[in-house]
């Protein structure tokens, strides 16, 4: 079967952890969960790092570990990039990178030196030593590195967590594009909803060491049984791609069936794949669709369920007429002046639209 398959049993003194799920064989599967769920121990037991009382674990069709076999973490075909960028601190970037390729036969490489290079956008930090870059530049390498030994799956352990705000913008256009353009499975670790919004395409929602949901990550993160939905800043990520540009007003659209989302300009070709955030608070809803306002952006929804939301507000989950889901946070006053009730047909009026991929 190819995909990833993780069963396992541990108990850590008080903590037990039994956890299952099946992720892809490829794209990113994020763990997702607050910090104590078991996150970081389930990905150090798919590395080898860590003996579970109990685990199977399978890499597309491959058994590293059951009852009866482990395959020791040297032999495990993976990149691992930790929370903090582990370079060797008396080598220069290029000898780091080096490091990592000298130990896969050429036969073996399935990622070059400078593709790994070109995805991180590294080429001119190959001469400096370590110590001279900066925690994004760090990570950028520390990724590459991970790379370049030519994983069968690459784990990352919150690889953003000990960058500031500015560098996690600057290094997450580099994750996009390496899960866009290489075929290999990703386990990513985050207690960050918009770093699981931004990047993931699979979802494991874990908690108090147990599986709460599993699952395609856009589906998830709007189901209001489960955590995403009850964040202050509870949002759906929306997969279209762009239908055209508006030079006149600086707009990029993003086309979906039966809508379309603005955006400002994007220097992004017509046709081109992406994904938008949509925050269940710049969600609003209405009877009939309006053309006197200045919401550029209504879109036909189906109201699927709704849950109280604190005392005075609703959350509404919304269908698309894709069968994409959508979120609106509004007041239980305007829920019970628009009379809103499972299945009733409504215009969604979206104020804001943040393309994230």
């Amino acid at each position: 079967m190819n995909g990833i398959e993780v069963r396992l049993k541990n108990r850590l003194g008080d903590f037990s952890l039994e956890v299952g799920f099946e992720a892809p064989a490829s794209g990113v599967t994020a763990l997702f969960g607050p910090s104590g769920s078991g996150k970081t121990s389930v990905l150090r037991i798919v590395a080898g790092l860590l003996r579970p009382e109990s685990a199977t674990i399978r890499i597309n069709g491959e058994t590293w570990q059951d009852d009866t076999r482990f395959v020791p973490p040297h032999h495990r075909a993976i990149g691992y990039v930790f929370q903090e960028a582990s370079l060797f601190p008396h080598l220069s970037v290029e000898q780091n990178l080096r490091y990592g390729l000298r130990r896969i036969k050429q036969s073996e490489q399935r990622i070059v030196f400078d593709e790994a290079v070109s995805l991180l956008g590294i080429s001119g930090l190959l001469g400096r030593g370590v110590q001279r870059l900066s925690g994004g530049e760090r990570q950028r390498v520390a990724i590459a590195r991970a790379l370049l030994t030519s994983p069968r799956l690459l784990l990352m352990d919150e690889p953003l967590s000990a960058l500031d705000h500015t560098a996690r913008q600057t290094i997450l256009p580099y994750l996009e594009r390496l899960y866009d353009e290489l075929a290999l499975p990703v386990l990513y670790v985050s207690h960050d909803p918009t770093e699981v919004a931004r990047l993931a395409d699979h979802l494991v929602l874990l908690d108090s060491g147990k599986v709460l949901a599993q699952g395609h990550a856009s589906d998830l993160m709007t189901r209001l049984d489960l955590p995403p939905a009850r964040f202050d800043h509870a949002e759906a990520i929306l997969e279209g791609s762009v239908s055209a540009h508006d030079d006149t007003f600086q707009l990029t659209w993003i086309g979906m069936h039966g809508g379309r989302v603005a955006v400002p300009r994007q220097p992004i070709p017509v046709g081109h794949h992406t994904r938008v955030a949509i925050q269940a608070r710049d969600v609003s809803l209405s009877l009939s669709s309006h053309s006197d306002t200045s919401i550029l952006n209504i879109l036909p929804v189906e109201v699927i369920d709704t849950q109280e939301h604190g005392e005075t507000q609703l959350m509404v989950r919304l269908r698309l007429l894709d069968g994409q889901t959508l979120l609106s946070r509004i007041t239980r006053r305007s829920a019970v002046a628009l009379g809103i009730g499972e299945g009733m047909m409504l215009y969604a009026q979206v104020k804001s639209v943040a393309l994230v991929g």
